[in-house]
C-alpha cells in the first residue's frame, strides 16, 4: 500500500518556470523564483534596519521566510502583468480571489499537520510581516527597473518612475532608510562596489 504523496514542494520548485515581466522587452530574464530569493534579502534586510537600526518591533526571520512563499500562489496563478492586475478595481478584487484560492489549494498540498505553519506565509496574514514583504516586493521590482535601465533598456523607465513613486508613498521608516542609504548602490557596476 503507498502511503499518501504531498506535492506542495514540487510545485513550489516549479516557480522557476514561471517568467516575470510578461509584456516588457527585458535584458534579462527573471523568474518568480529568482525574485522571491531577492525579495526575502530585501525583506530580512528591511525587518534588520527596522529592529536594529530605528528600534521598532520586527521579526526578520519570519519576514524572510513569509518573502520566499509571497507569490507561491503564481504556482497556479501564473504572473499577472500589473497593468492588467491593477487595470480596475473589479479585475484587482477578482485576481485578489483568485489567488486566496489558489493559496487555498497549495495548502490542501500538505500534511494537514504543516498546513498551520505555512498558512500565514503563503497567505501573509501578520501585518506587519505584510507591510514588509509588500515593500521588499516593490524595492525588488524597482531594483529591476534600475538594472535594466543601467543596461541600456529604456522599456524600464517608466516602471522605475512607478515603482520610485510607490516605495516613497509607502512611507516605512525602514524602507525610507533603505533608499537614502542602500539603493544608489544598485546603480553602479562591480568595481565601484569594491
Amino acid at each position: 500500500m503507498k502511503s499518501e504523496e504531498y506535492r506542495f514542494y514540487a510545485l513550489v520548485s516549479r516557480m522557476r518556470y514561471i517568467t516575470r515581466w510578461g509584456l516588457m522587452r527585458n535584458t534579462f530574464s527573471e523568474n518568480v523564483q529568482e525574485h522571491s530569493h531577492m525579495v526575502a534579502v530585501l525583506a530580512h534586510g528591511l525587518a534588520l534596519i527596522r529592529r536594529d537600526i530605528l528600534g521598532l518591533p520586527a521579526d526578520p526571520e519570519r519576514c524572510a521566510t513569509a518573502a520566499l512563499f509571497h507569490d507561491a500562489s503564481e504556482i497556479l496563478t501564473g504572473d499577472l502583468p500589473t497593468p492588467v492586475k491593477y487595470y480596475n478595481p473589479d479585475i484587482r478584487a477578482a485576481y485578489k480571489q483568485v489567488e486566496r484560492v489558489s493559496a487555498d489549494k497549495l495548502l490542501e498540498l500538505l500534511p494537514e499537520a504543516l498546513r498551520p505553519s505555512y498558512a500565514p506565509l503563503v497567505r501573509e496574514s501578520d501585518p506587519t510581516v505584510h507591510d514588509i514583504v509588500k515593500a521588499a516586493d516593490k524595492l525588488s521590482a524597482h531594483i529591476k527597473c534600475i538594472e535594466e535601465l543601467r543596461a541600456g533598456n529604456q522599456e524600464f523607465a517608466s516602471a522605475a518612475e512607478q515603482t520610485r513613486q510607490a516605495l516613497t508613498n509607502m512611507h516605512l521608516p525602514e524602507l525610507d532608510w533603505f533608499l537614502e542609504h542602500c539603493l544608489d548602490s544598485f546603480g553602479k557596476n562591480l568595481d565601484q562596489l569594491e
